[in-house]
């Protein structure tokens, strides 16, 4: 197993170090910003975390966020776009720890699926389109994603040939080698530019240039009184992304594997690891699916692979620093186009649109992006998964059930001829009742009640509630006093053990009776046969 692990770190290798060199430039930040985030990412992670094929390091997501937040901050010259990024970096580290303490690993399930599959989609298109001004040697004035795509057309007859065509040529390369799962694409493309890097600079085509690795004590520029706020916002949003897209990777593996998942952990470790790239100016970390795919895809077994990945980049950065420096721009730049490409699938939202399902959401999610930009566009994403979620929940229905067979019930609404007990209302709220539906809820229960004028007996079917709330209690035995003052009693069915808990302590007078909290089914209610 250990020898499997040894070549795939190695196999690997090839592909994290270009990739993370162009991730620099996603994040507006030097080359060197990339390199140091593998370290930080593929060490801590390592040894720390718990996955067996993540692969922690710069993502171009995360890389695309934090360049929106720098730009949000109003970071001029490099030094200061660095500095900056160093204190959001080592912040979005910080919120993972306290996340990690807090046990809050199901963090990231907060953004819904559909809701983060458009945010993927239309990040892609805005890192493709930003991206392009790389491969034809512009530079455009506009950022927001419309704008520029209008300037880049604009802009046509100002392309730089030669270096349009090294792109192209280098794209190609990667769609194609891509075929290969075991061959390193990503490497065949950067030794064959490296070869040709005196020809392409011939013809003008720009090089990567000089790759600062030296470590320096960590140097954090004092923001602006009023630039705390936003500094803490766009960390916890960096934060967002870097869990949704690790959890996502991690998840995605982990099941196909049979293999646990330890989400708090995970947390912890890429806290650490973020931490630690702040510190060292790195770009932010995070486990990306190309590499932990790659790394699934060539063999990986444990975390071994991810730390030997980690020594084979250092001999080639040690030993190759001077060759690594000769890769073209507009190569990087096709590294990043065909990374994201990936996310560029329609067929992720064909399933949405066959269901009949959160089709405007994931629509609403690409144009988020693409109008408001990458992190705001972020921000309006998690606050849509929030609205869907609260709009579900909060928007109750109540169903009438009625006997189907000797003891099952069901809604009469969906089966007609499930045949209603004389003399007795059963309800089922559809949602779980919390402070935010509860009082509709049984605003519902009540009409229902009255259109069933000879009802002397209210069976309420909580199996959608596993807890209750103080206002779902109180809305409970207001009912409960309701259906007294008109002659019914109330009878709770299903009740799960915090429910029934909470209940209990409650002690409501309508609920009072020797069993009342003791109803295992609906029809045990309907029949007053209780478990005691």
């Amino acid at each position: 197993m250990k020898s499997a692990d040894l070549l795939a770190g190695l196999s690997i290798a090839g592909l994290l170090l270009p990739e993370a060199v162009a991730y620099s430039g996603v994040a507006n930040l030097p080359p060197q910003a990339g390199v140091l985030a593998l370290f930080a990412g593929l060490l801590c992670y390592g040894l720390i975390g718990r996955s067996r094929f993540a692969i922690v390091t710069a993502t171009s997501s995360s890389a695309a966020v934090l360049a929106s937040a720098t730009a949000a901050l109003g970071a001029g010259d490099v030094t200061q776009r660095v500095a900056f990024a160093s204190i959001l970096v080592a912040g979005a580290g910080v919120a993972f720890t306290l996340a990690a303490a807090l046990r809050l690993g199901a963090i990231s399930n907060l953004i819904a699926r559909p809701v983060l599959r458009g945010y993927a989609f239309g990040l892609a298109l805005v890192i493709a389109v930003k991206q392009w001004p790389n491969l034809v040697q512009m530079h455009p004035h506009a950022s927001g994603f419309f704008p520029l795509l209008l300037e880049l057309l604009r802009g046509a007859g100002t392309w730089h040939v030669a270096s349009l065509a090294c792109g192209l040529a280098a794209l190609a390369g990667l769609f194609v080698l891509e075929r290969a799962p075991r061959l390193p694409g990503a490497l065949v493309v950067i030794v064959a530019s490296i070869l040709l890097s005196g020809t392409l600079a011939a013809h003008g085509v720009k090089l990567t240039g000089m790759i600062d690795l030296t470590l320096a004590a960590p140097h954090f520029t004092r923001p602006a009184q009023g630039q705390w706020l936003q500094m803490c916002e766009f960390s916890l949003a960096l934060m967002f992304i870097l869990y949704a897209e690790s959890y996502g990777s991690i998840r995605t593996f982990a099941l196909k594997h049979d293999q646990p998942v330890q989400p708090n952990r995970d947390l912890l470790a890429l806290g650490v690891a973020n931490m630690v790239g702040g510190l060292i100016q790195a770009a932010p970390v995070g486990a990306g699916y190309s590499g932990t795919s790659a790394n699934e895809a060539a063999g990986a077994t444990s975390r071994l692979a991810g730390l030997t990945a980690a020594l084979v980049i250092l001999v080639m950065v040690l030993l190759l620093l001077p060759w690594i420096e000769r890769i073209p721009e507009p190569v990087l730049g096709a590294i990043v186009i065909h990374a994201v490409s990936r996310s560029l699938r329609l067929s992720a939202f064909q399933e949405y649109f066959r269901w009949r399902r959160d089709r405007l959401t994931s629509c609403a999610a690409v144009l988020s992006v693409m109008v408001l930009g990458v992190l705001n566009g972020l921000l309006a994403a998690i606050a849509l998964s929030l609205a869907l979620l609260i709009r579900s929940l909060a928007t109750p229905a109540v169903s009438v059930l009625g006997r189907a067979g000797e003891h099952d019930y069901v809604s009469v609404s969906r089966y007609p001829s499930a045949r209603l007990v004389p003399g007795i209302t059963v309800l089922r709220p559809e949602q779980p009742l919390f402070f935010g539906n509860a009082e509709p809820a049984m605003m519902q229960a009540r009409q229902h009640v009255m259109n069933n004028p000879g009802s002397k007996q209210v069976v309420l079917s909580l199996e959608e509630s596993p807890d209750l709330d103080a206002t779902a209690i109180e809305t409970l035995r207001e009912f409960g006093d309701w259906l007294q003052a008109h002659g019914a009693a109330l009878r709770l069915a299903r009740l799960k053990d915090r429910a029934r808990d909470a209940l209990a302590r409650a002690d409501l007078p309508c609920l009072s009776g020797p069993g009342a909290l003791d109803y295992a089914s609906v029809d045990d209610a309907v029949q007053g046969r209780t478990v005691l």
